[in-house]
């Protein structure tokens, strides 16, 4: 039976912790060009390996995957580059017919990009190599690359590193937008791990950014990386397993029913926090449809012994309730945790309607209202019953330790994540302004109890309706603009969250 609770967590993961697409807008004059006649022109000279495609066809449904169908974008065509001179002559092209293109890696992103119409997707999958330098240890990756690809050649060749919660969005995607999860405490943002870029910028030129190479973009693009460019390939650090328990880690998994919530997240309160290092929870409000009432899905990750996982985790294993536990290898940690959800999790083009704030205090009140509110629209709502809050609870002392300065990613004191995700139907308003209405009003309830004075959300995490320092932190826009104002004068890449050409 609780093996069937834990289905209804399919969908709970944001998955858009996921990834951060790139867009370019026309600014100077209507848009009016053909282009299906643009893009086919033999003019073009594209790569024999390069593909263009328009509506109607796979490829194009292939290259304009989303994981999120919620104000999506639109497209009247798609270009599939297998070379870096092509992304460039994509830029190009864009520039001198003024026409808005998306590149796309993942297809994680969750802003509203419901004002991106009739463009192009720039369609990164190609450049999905993965190569692992076990002396360098180092691996680098192209934009294609998802982090499902890289679990088993990592752990085969003995290495793990940071990743998000979910396998299916691209790892640079992640990483130019911070790049959080469970090893945050142990080895901190995905971000943190990078060592170098190659980024086809606004002026359509190919550079290698690094800590020596264009030193003030390598600031910018590590956590508002989709404002300056397309990258096409990213080398990152990676860490041996053998300092990581080998690479097995304890995993303990468990529904409690709505009576239980206050005690258990009073718990929370109380013994985790802060969380120790190489401890991570993930906790789930959601909808049992089994017993039509609301419920609390949890799933922790301790990596370590079992030993040491169980004195650590004993106030949790106090509680009254059936547990499943196991010894997983990181490399399926992802795909077994949480009831094995992952893979539903994934399933791209669905509804999904969020609303996200960063976390710096825990406050098992606030989380109470939160589930209480939710259940409250669940009730009301039975088309909306795949809708959840999720709290994702990380360590954060690897995070913390890198200085502020080092990166533009602004919430290094984080320690956890609020998450709202509503589900329902296309076409059904109904539901549809329930979500609107309990979503924003989750979201104000709960910024009282963030630790925040404003409600701060990290970018990979943001909506689209949220103030600018809010998502980009206000200490961090002066620096950004002037970067932007730099390296992207004419403000080619202003989809998404777009940073200004000036701030203040």
């Amino acid at each position: 039976m609780i093996k069937a609770m834990f289905k209804a967590w399919a969908s709970a993961l944001l998955c858009v912790s996921l990834s951060v697409e790139v867009a370019a807008s026309p600014t100077i004059r209507e848009r009016t060009t053909d282009l299906r006649a643009l893009l086919t022109d033999p003019a073009r000279q594209w790569a024999a390996n390069t593909t263009v495609s328009f509506p109607g066809s796979t490829n194009f449904e292939n290259a304009t995957e989303r994981y999120s169908i919620f104000n999506q974008p639109t497209y009247t065509a798609a270009v599939s580059p297998g070379t870096e001179g092509d992304i460039s002559k994509v830029i190009n092209l864009a520039k001198s017919y003024n026409f808005p293109f998306l590149a796309r890696a993942g297809g994680h992103g969750g802003a509203n990009m419901s004002d991106f119409e009739s463009g192009v997707s720039l369609d990164l999958s190609k450049f999905n190599s993965i190569v692992i330098n076990s002396a360098a240890q180092t691996m680098t990756v192209g934009p294609g690359v998802h982090y499902r690809d890289i679990f088993d050649p990592l752990y085969n060749a003995g290495f793990y590193i940071q990743t998000g919660s979910c396998s299916c969005p691209s790892v640079i995607g992640v990483a130019i937008g911070g790049g959080v999860g469970r090893l945050m405490g142990k080895l901190g943002l995905t971000t943190d791990a990078l060592q170098s870029v190659r980024l086809v910028g606004a002026d359509g030129v190919v550079k290698t950014v690094s800590a020596t190479s264009y030193p003030d973009l390598w600031w910018a693009i590590r956590g508002a990386g989709a404002n300056y460019g397309v990258i096409t390939s990213a080398t990152f650090k990676i860490q041996p397993l053998s300092n990581n328990n080998g690479g097995n880690a304890f995993m303990l998994d468990f529904v409690l029913p709505a009576e239980k919530s206050l005690e258990y997240l009073n718990i929370i309160e109380k013994s985790f926090n802060p969380m120790p290092v190489n401890l991570a929870g993930i906790i789930v409000f959601n909808w049992n449809s089994t017993h039509n009432v609301s419920q609390v899905v949890s799933d922790w990750i301790f990596f370590g012994t079992e030993a040491d996982a169980r004195k650590t985790l004993a106030p949790i294993l106090a509680l009254n309730a059936t547990f499943i536990t196991a010894t997983l290898p990181w490399n399926r940690i992802i795909s077994v945790s949480g009831g094995g959800s992952d893979a539903l999790n994934c399933v791209p083009n669905k509804l999904r309607n969020t609303f996200n704030l960063n976390l710096k205090t825990y406050s098992a009140a606030g989380w109470q209202q939160s589930f209480e509110t939710l259940t409250d629209f669940l009730q009301k709502y039975p088309n909306g019953r795949g809708s959840q809050v999720i709290l994702e609870l990380f360590a954060n002392n690897a995070t913390a330790a890198v200085p502020s300065s080092e990166t533009s990613w602004p919430w290094r004191d984080v320690r956890g994540f609020f998450q709202e995700l509503f589900v329902y139907d296309t076409g059904d308003s109904v539901t549809a302004q329930g979500a609107a209405t309990y979503g924003s009003q989750l979201r104000s309830q709960f910024a009282a109890y963030s630790g925040y004075s404003t409600p701060t959300v990290f970018v990979n995490y943001a909506r689209g309706d949220e103030r600018i320092e809010d998502v980009y932190g206000a200490d961090k826009l002066p620096r950004l603009a002037q970067l932007k104002q730099k390296y992207d004068p004419n403000n080619l890449f202003a989809y998404g969250h777009p940073i200004p050409l000036s701030y203040p």
